[in-house]
């Protein structure tokens, strides 16, 4: 059984989590965070499905029924056994409009997926690091258009492959260095052992397998690689953003992890987003249910401090956590009176990059539509059409942005619906339970 709580007018203020945590962002508005209080006229209600929290009709634009529609769409996943369990979150006209959670996070131990249960977010830790490169580019350490050797002397003199699948031995010097932005772009040339077969795949794949030895041995590892193109020129999904991690240890001077818990985690209040899940916190963990296309070999256990804290992907996080860094960009860099990026910074982080040219690659994973109505940030993915489902943005209005998973999780802001939504799930093929969640919540807004 799961517990749907609803709510009346007088207590819009906080929604307790399921384990009974109160949320002090919970119905904040946009700017302000509210303190922690319960509200009288709380209504519980048990119904057979999710924890939601449906919105004040007097200040809201969604159907009640439309919510409902929502909850069920969710818990027919599950029933179907599409997916073990789902989180899901809706933030609309500055408030949480609804939160469901469905299905169980452990499914030996039956335990049951709660608003605080904590998930591993794999490529949804790209956009936070993409921000804290962009925190330096704001104190002016460094700029975009900084070649990395400059602090990765380990990238100095690239050599390029005339094919991904050529041999090592075949690279020749590149006529561009890496630029920060190609990092934050995908254009480094520095690619994932999941694309085309060959030396450069293996190699790869055997540095990942030992990233354990810590950043200084690994980007040793790839600094000796040759790129899979040169830089700059086309975009290739790759390992640039564990290189961004390595990049911002390095010019702070901070240990990775650090550097995000001060200067993001912190100010933002996520308190349970971080590279490990510390053993106070385990029972709320929703333990993977499916690896989908990743290797087993590549997770690590979630009980240990990395020893390579991975900024394209290492990152385990909640609902509301991600709902305050998503908060924070949608504000344009500000949440609760603390700014974390510049305006114009979180501009240009959400600003399409890439020219018709650079989109030739194989962008993602073989994932052929991968352009079809959308283009790429730092970091994010920007919805560029107002008529095509865009691959990562459904349909999102122009404009919106975000980045999902390899477990399923993830999450978009869309300025023009004044709507952000968070979607978690413990692995498994979760695109089509996400697209329907989507659609449900844009078919519940009142027009």
């Amino acid at each position: 059984m799961t517990i749907r709580r609803e709510w009346t007018r007088s207590s819009r203020s906080l929604l307790p989590s399921a384990s009974g945590h109160r949320d002090p962002r919970r119905g904040a508005p946009r700017g302000r965070l509210r303190p922690a209080v319960f509200a009288a006229g709380a209504v519980f209600v048990l119904v057979g499905g999710c924890l939601s929290a449906p919105p004040d009709p007097a200040r809201e634009r969604f159907s009640s029924s439309g919510l409902e529609e929502v909850t069920s769409t969710l818990q027919a996943a599950v029933d179907r056994g599409d997916l073990g369990g789902i989180v899901t979150l809706i933030f609309h006209d500055g408030e949480v409009a609804q939160v469901d959670a469905v299905g169980v996070q452990d499914p030996d131990a039956r335990t049951p997926m709660a608003r605080d249960s904590i998930f591993r977010i794999a490529s949804m830790t790209k956009p936070i690091t993409a921000v804290a490169t962009l925190i330096l580019v704001d104190e002016g350490k460094i700029a975009l258009d900084d070649r990395v050797d400059r602090w990765l002397p380990e990238l100095a003199h690239p050599k390029v492959l005339s094919d991904p699948s050529a041999p090592l031995h075949s690279g020749t010097p590149s006529p561009r260095p890496i630029r920060v932005i190609d990092l934050l772009t995908h254009r480094s040339g520095i690619v994932t052992p999941r694309d085309a077969p060959g030396p450069l795949r293996d190699a790869l794949t055997e540095a990942d397998a030992n990233n354990s030895a810590g950043y200084d041995r690994w980007i040793g590892w790839i600094g000796e690689l040759p790129l899979a193109h040169v830089p700059g020129s086309t975009y290739t999904y790759g390992n640039s953003f564990d290189v961004l991690g390595i990049l911002v240890e390095r010019v702070s001077g901070m240990k990775y992890p650090d550097f995000l818990r001060e200067r993001i985690f912190e100010p933002l209040g996520m308190k349970d987003t971080a590279f490990r899940v510390p053993p106070e916190k385990r029972a709320r963990f929703a333990r993977l249910q499916s690896l989908g296309r990743v290797p087993a070999s590549w997770i690590p256990s979630e009980e240990t401090v990395p020893g390579f804290p991975a900024g394209a992907g290492g990152l385990y996080s909640t609902v509301d956590d991600y709902l305050a860094f998503a908060r924070m960009l949608f504000n344009r860099g500000e949440l609760g009176g603390v700014r974390i990026l510049a305006p114009e910074t979180v501009d240009a982080m959400t600003t399409d990059h890439l020219t018709a040219e650079q989109r030739k690659g194989e962008p993602f994973a073989g994932h052929r539509g991968f352009w079809n109505g959308q283009g790429f940030g730092l970091g994010v993915a920007v919805k560029l059409s107002p008529t095509v489902h865009a691959s990562e943005l459904g349909m999102a209005s122009v404009g919106s942005f975000g980045w999902p998973g390899v477990f399923g999780t993830w999450w978009q802001a869309d300025r023009a619906k004044d709507l952000i939504l968070v979607f978690m799930v413990p692995g498994g093929d979760a695109d089509a339970t996400r697209w329907a969640f989507q659609k449900a919540v844009y078919d519940a807004i009142e027009r």
